[in-house]
């Protein structure tokens, strides 16, 4: 892997879309196995707007997860809001141009172009 490359580049090296990490990212680690460790400044909460609905989330100061070409599994440190409740985000797949992102009890698909930036923190 090139030295210089970015977390973004990362996630762009396994087909992903660099918006699913916000702008701000301090550092990170990938390990064996595709571990990733990502390192914010603080708690991060953006919206992704899709199909005319917004969607909040909500970024820990620390993200976990274990990535590989179109998804990331085992992820810890993102939440989304659904209704008035925060869930889990456990996994993102690619598929197509469409991202399935796994809550704790159901999926929920975005179109790619949901993530094609990065969002500022709020």
């Amino acid at each position: 892997m090139d030295a210089t490359a970015t977390v973004y580049d990362v996630l762009q090296q396994n087909c992903l879309p660099r918006g699913l990490l916000p702008q701000g990212v301090q550092s990170y680690t990938l390990g064996d196995g595709g571990a990733l460790e990502v390192t914010l400044p603080g708690e991060c909460n953006f919206f992704v707007t899709a199909d005319g609905k917004q969607f909040k989330f909500r970024y820990g100061h620390t993200v976990t997860g274990i990535i590989e070409p179109g998804s990331i599994s085992s992820i810890n440190g993102v939440r989304m809001q659904v209704a008035f409740e925060w869930l889990g985000i456990n996994q993102v797949n690619r598929v197509g141009n469409q991202l399935n992102i796994q809550l704790q009890n159901s999926t929920q698909p975005f179109p790619i172009s949901a993530f094609t930036h990065s969002a500022s923190c709020n």
